[in-house]
């Protein structure tokens, strides 16, 4: 079985929840990772999302750092709420 693992980075511009992390998380650039692998049986090559995760700042406040398990979706929804508070508060300015 082939794998591949993408890296991308993720800005958020305001404290923000994600399902799966059991408290807000500040504002700031967060690693996400997503394993894909290989559909062989195909004749062109397509990959198939079998986890993502993203790197969280530990409980602990100390330098350390947890891996968390998430849904893309909601990562993306995530995403969008952030936008939208940083819209809704330029529009303010």
């Amino acid at each position: 079985m082939n794998t591949r693992t993408r890296t991308t980075l993720v800005v958020f511009s305001h404290p923000f929840e994600l399902k799966g992390v059991d408290r807000t998380l500040p504002p700031g650039e967060y690693r996400v990772v997503t394993d894909e692998q290989l559909i062989e049986e195909l004749s062109f090559p397509v990959y198939r999302r079998i986890s993502t995760m993203i790197f969280v700042p530990g409980m602990s406040g100390t330098a350390s750092t947890e891996m968390v398990t998430i849904d893309p979706r909601d990562l993306q929804a995530a995403q969008d709420r952030d936008k939208a508070a940083h819209a809704s508060s330029a529009a303010t300015s």
